[in-house]
């Protein structure tokens, strides 16, 4: 099978100089209280999910706890989802009902 320059081309895009790049759109990863995930779990999901130190950790559960909910990270679509998928699995697994959701920021 032979390929022509042309074919080449197309197989990656090319961003002249000067065109207009865009970020993509960012979305708050939340957590949302409940009256059965303790709060050692959703520190524990905090710092290994998101990565938070556990000062970070610790103050963004209070924010939950006493707010109702918090906002854990802010990402692209498709990171954030991936997160809340990991959260739910995590929650699943240890028998919690811990949900959390993405709202575009």
């Amino acid at each position: 099978m032979s390929t022509n320059s042309h074919d080449r081309q197309d197989q990656g895009a090319v961003i002249e100089k000067g065109q207009d790049l865009r970020r993509p759109p960012l979305y708050k990863v939340l957590l949302h209280n409940d009256d059965y995930t303790t709060m050692d779990f959703v520190v524990m999901v905090l710092e290994i999910i998101f990565h938070h130190d556990q000062a970070g950790a610790h103050r963004i559960m209070m924010n939950v706890h006493r707010e109702g909910v918090g906002v854990a990270g802010v990402y692209p679509r498709d990171v954030a989802e991936t997160k809340i998928a990991m959260v739910h699995g995590l929650a699943r697994k240890h028998e919690y009902p811990l949900k959390c959701s993405l709202e575009r920021e």
